[in-house]
């Protein structure tokens, strides 16, 4: 069944879209996650050995994964979790069931017992592949298990987040230079500068995507604990953050420091992406928020427009990739979790104050999304396609794309959106 913004589509094109109801796609969006995009994600739990099994493609089809890996499994697990917390699960708790066994499984075939944290990817009957502990993939762990806790109130779930917390601070921040280090061994032993098998992100290097996850799930530890040690991690995180990764000045955004804070001067780390920085304006005024300060508007919206400016399709709606300094983007490709944190991005800028310019943005990102970056036979958002809505990459579930993003930003945006019961 198309959604109500496809069908207008076909009638109407996206120009005379303008003045649609962002509460009817909020209605759409709903009986889609409930009838359509939850219950794809459902599918994917793997029966036999626990975990979900993700390697699907709108062209090819559905096959079988070589591997199971840590940030995917952790999304998966927050996701479900998240669904069941704000009202999306059937009535077999099919959602936290599924969170459920997604967490079991980390715990008992990703999480060290002997050195602590968790391992990088096992195969996909639990077996360890990759044994390396990279930040960027605990982070989520926690990210997980903070909402499996918020969901279900068992005790066990926060215990472990707050061991893994302890581990990171105790193994990975850095207490000459602050922040995290971000690659290690199994026994903790950071990997030698630029290693090949640090598979996310660059060795050596500190990272504007892992400090941003990081700060993500300190922010949501500390709102459940209220612990003064992730208080100040929290701090620290959001403050790096503002400063080294995502200043104000939003065309100075950087993939990558060096461990000293230095620039990085490899043209392979130049460029900003204009979905991290969105991503990283909304999670900025969550974390404020849950710190009592008092939220950084002005920030925000640099972030915002300058995305909007410089990186936004006004043509035919969708964020773009990747772009350098204020120049006009250099990668028009849309990604589907960039999409999705534009979604959330211009959600929270349009709760906090009414703006013809935003409103015009979100609807054409809607519709942009529902025309051409979603597959009609599954509900779920291809992982790329061109500017002009052209598949690229037609993936629908793999190691890299589970359904935080999307899922997250579709809730955000019924929340604020849906009117009546």
């Amino acid at each position: 069944m198309k959604s109500l913004s496809i069908a207008l589509l076909g009638l109407l094109g996206v120009g005379q879209l303008v003045a649609a109801s962002l509460s009817d796609h909020a209605a759409t969006y709903r009986a889609q996650l409930s009838q359509r995009i939850l219950p794809y994600w459902l599918a994917k739990l793997d029966t036999t050995n626990g975990g979900f099994l993700l390697s699907d493609d709108a062209e090819r089809g559905a096959s079988t994964p070589k591997e199971k890996q840590l940030v995917s499994q952790a999304r998966m697990v927050w996701t479900f979790a998240h669904a069941h917390l704000h009202g999306f699960d059937d009535t077999n708790r099919s959602s936290l069931n599924a969170a459920w066994n997604g967490y079991h499984f980390l715990t008992n075939h990703f999480r060290d017992a002997t050195h602590g944290g968790y391992f990088w990817k096992t195969d996909l009957t639990g077996q360890r592949i990759n044994d390396r502990k990279i930040i960027y993939g605990q982070s989520f762990v926690i990210y997980a298990f903070v909402e499996l806790h918020r969901a279900t109130k068992a005790p066990q779930p926060l215990e472990e987040a707050m061991k893994l917390y302890r581990v990171l601070q105790r193994h990975a921040h850095d207490g000459q230079h602050g922040g995290w280090d971000e690659h290690f061994t199994r026994d903790w032993k950071r990997l030698p500068d630029r290693d090949p098998n640090a598979e996310v992100e660059v060795a050596g290097l500190k990272s504007a995507n892992t400090h941003l996850h990081l700060q993500e799930a300190l922010a949501e530890l500390y709102d459940v604990t209220r612990n003064a040690d992730v208080r100040q991690s929290l701090i620290e995180s959001l403050d790096i953050n503002k400063r080294h990764f995502y200043p104000k000045q939003a065309g100075r955004s950087c993939f990558h420091r060096q461990r000293d804070w230095e620039v990085v001067t490899d043209p392979r780390s130049a460029g900003l992406s204009y979905g991290h920085n969105v991503e990283f304006a909304w999670l900025m005024i969550r974390a404020e928020e849950l710190l009592g300060r008092s939220p950084d508007w002005p920030h925000f919206y640099a972030h915002l427009e300058h995305a909007l400016q410089h990186g936004y399709d006004h043509e035919r709606g969708g964020l773009y990739h990747r772009g350098t300094g204020d120049e006009p983007a250099g990668d028009t490709n849309k990604i589907w979790w960039v999409q999705a944190e534009m979604m959330a991005a211009l959600t929270d800028a349009l709760r906090h104050r009414e703006n013809a310019a935003h409103r015009r943005a979100l609807e054409s990102l809607v519709h942009f999304v529902d025309a051409h970056q979603t597959d009609l036979r599954t509900g779920i958002w291809l992982d790329t396609v061109t500017a002009d809505g052209k598949p690229r990459s037609a993936g629908l579930a793999h190691s890299w794309k589970a359904n935080y993003h999307d899922v997250r930003a579709l809730i955000k945006f019924i929340q604020a959106f849906r009117t009546g019961s």
